[in-house]
């Protein structure tokens, strides 16, 4: 799987950048994730490359794409948050599609934030359901509008970045970046 770049982002950024890839990676069944705003931009993607370099074996997400991702996520939130509006139950705390060939989750992470995922159609539901919690109960305290405002000037950055090579992601990165000395970031 190929990650975004951390360099220069702050240690909450990179944080939620390592949490997300962790999702993907010790999930079996879970094919791509994405964190979306409440406006429905795309903040954080396990699959910045846009499915460019997935293995032939491993499927892809919805149309192969993060964006598209995002888009779907922020349709089904929309439309729930306003169906249990119109039933008076309270807020919508996750969403599950079972379909032929996947699974679909969605799950509010706070201030109207998503965490959207893609699940193969083997998935176990209940495991990914528990672990999309569990990524929420880690992440939703850090997702600041400050920090929203960071992920989205980092995807903002990666849609013109030259460099389009996997980069390490975790608590400790190492990046060489061309022309300039290795650098580290912790």
């Amino acid at each position: 799987m190929t990650a975004p770049s951390t360099f220069g982002l702050s240690s909450e950024a990179r944080n939620l950048h390592w949490l997300l890839s962790n999702l993907v990676e010790e999930v079996p069944g879970l094919t791509s994730v994405a964190v979306v705003s409440s406006d429905g931009l795309l903040l954080l993607s396990s699959d910045p490359g846009r499915n460019a370099e997935r293995r032939p074996d491993q499927p892809t997400g919805p149309r192969g794409s993060a964006a598209d991702l995002a888009t779907i996520v922020s349709g089904i939130g929309s439309l729930t948050i306003g169906a249990a509006k119109l039933m008076d139950y309270g807020g919508v705390k996750q969403t599950m599609v079972a379909m032929e060939d996947g699974s679909l989750f969605v799950m509010s992470i706070s201030d109207g934030s998503l965490l959207g995922a893609h699940g193969s159609p083997d998935c176990d539901m209940n495991v990914v359901a528990y672990h999309m919690a569990l990524f929420v109960g880690r992440a939703g305290h850090v997702l600041t509008p400050e920090l929203r405002s960071e992920l989205l000037e980092s995807i903002e950055r990666g849609a013109t970045d030259t460099d389009n090579g996997p980069t390490p992601t975790g608590p400790m990165a190492i990046r060489s970046v061309p022309g300039r000395s290795t650098e580290v970031a912790k």
